[in-house]
């Protein structure tokens, strides 16, 4: 498995944004008020990148120290599934929240305060999230099992001349 790219996160927001911008314009437009993310989801995303880090741990303490329990190397694959979709889902309500943000900065009135402060806080929850979910998909890199070869790799002894 190969750990979460840049691009990824960076698609992942961008699309994240302009559905956040997207989102209160077609809101305003039809007469509503724009879009106010509940206090519970900034709370959630940070909750979501602790249990990352919570679940990781044990793989990255099996790792290196080599008297600690083996881990299952399927469980570490769950839990590095788990860290590079909360990477994805972190990087979209970023954007999604920062599309809002922008949404609210280029209309004349500005935006309540109160729905300011939720949008900014899930923005930053979101990039926290991010943060501990790539931390969470590093720790359950394993090491290569020392009798693994690569295609390219050559035997001992059996070099051309």
């Amino acid at each position: 498995m190969r750990r979460t790219s840049l691009l990824a996160l960076l698609v992942a927001a961008l699309l994240g944004g302009g559905g956040g911008f997207l989102l209160d314009h077609l809101l305003t437009s039809s007469g509503r008020s724009t879009f106010a993310p509940s206090l519970m989801l900034p709370v959630l995303l940070v909750l979501l990148g602790a249990l990352c880090l919570a679940l990781a741990w044990p793989v990255r303490r099996s790792v290196r120290d080599p008297d600690a329990p083996r881990i299952d190397p399927f469980r570490a694959l769950r839990i590095a599934m788990l860290s590079k979709s909360a990477s994805i889902v972190g990087a979209a309500v970023t954007g999604a929240a920062l599309g809002l943000l922008l949404y609210g900065a280029t209309r004349p009135v500005a935006p309540a305060l109160g729905s300011l402060g939720t949008t900014i806080a899930s923005a930053i929850a979101g990039a926290l999230l991010v943060g501990a979910a790539l931390l969470a998909e590093h720790f359950c890199t394993l090491p290569k099992d020392p009798d693994e070869r690569q295609p390219d790799d050559t035997p001992a002894g059996l070099e051309p001349d």
